[in-house]
């Protein structure tokens, strides 16, 4: 038996999972442990870092759907066939930040529901909450299966630039989410959103200046602006067919998902 904790983890993936080993599994340092989670159509496999002779880290993988999966842990050794040492069961889940993600992405082009997105402003989250909440959901932003003809100014590109109205990037910025402004500005309609006026006659650029949000402005007027550093401690991803590589840099973590 072995303990994952916690036991489930939201669909879009990158949190920490602690693997507990039982007394007859710690070993000898040369042997190396991975995760398998299996799922109904997709299979993930994950390296794993010994943080104590009892304990290993990973990273969850990101899923295709909400459901209970089967996750082995299995040791291997040079020169021995690899073994399955332990097996439990762990839940993918549909979080806030992927319900807030498929609701930002679908009222794109709304106007309603954007200067709804406002009033959140009013409740001015304290810091550390306003980062969790950037990079919970620019993970599962990025985990969204967008549609090809997705757009960060939404489905209607006739409405001219001069038109007043609110945008998707005028709600990164105006909770100064870093990570999500990243995200938004490598879509289609992102630069383009940075030069749009609200009803106030603001652009996603004046507002990062008047809320002296020093590194989000930087981003948005820099010419080589490079990826936020929050960013870069999220995980890499590589597509190659049915599969795809994760390498997750904080932890060194690397991770195979393939079509089962």
């Amino acid at each position: 038996v072995m303990k994952l904790n916690p036991q489930q983890a939201p669909l879009y993936g990158d949190s920490v999972i602690t693997v507990q080993l039982t007394e007859e599994d710690k070993v000898e340092d040369d042997v190396v442990f991975y995760l398998v989670f299996t799922g109904s159509t997709v299979q993930h496999c994950t390296s794993t870092r010994k943080i104590n002779p009892g304990s290993l880290e990973t990273i969850s993988p990101g899923h295709d759907c909400c459901e209970t999966v089967k996750v082995a842990l299995c040791a291997s050794r040079e020169g021995h066939p690899v073994l399955i040492v332990a097996e439990e069961s762990f839940q993918f889940v549909q979080d806030e930040a992927y319900d807030a993600a498929q609701f930002l992405a679908t009222c794109a082009g709304n106007q309603q529901a954007l200067n709804f997105t406002r009033f959140l402003d009013r409740s001015r989250p304290p810091a550390a909450d306003v980062d969790f909440l950037d990079e919970k959901v620019a993970l599962a932003f990025r985990h969204l299966k967008l549609p090809a003809e997705w757009n960060v100014l939404g489905a209607d590109q006739s409405l001219t630039e001069n038109i007043p109205r609110e945008t998707l990037m005028h709600f990164a910025v105006r909770l100064g989410l870093l990570r999500l402004t990243w995200f938004l500005l490598q879509q289609p309609g992102g630069r383009g959103a940075l030069s749009i006026h609200n009803n106030e006659g603001a652009t996603p650029v004046s507002l990062a200046l008047e809320r002296g949000y020093q590194k989000l402005h930087q981003l948005l007027t820099e010419e080589e602006a490079r990826e936020p550093e929050s960013w870069s401690t999220l995980s890499h991803t590589v597509h190659s067919g049915d599969y795809s590589v994760k390498h997750h840099r904080g932890l060194d973590v690397y991770l195979l998902t393939a079509e089962a």
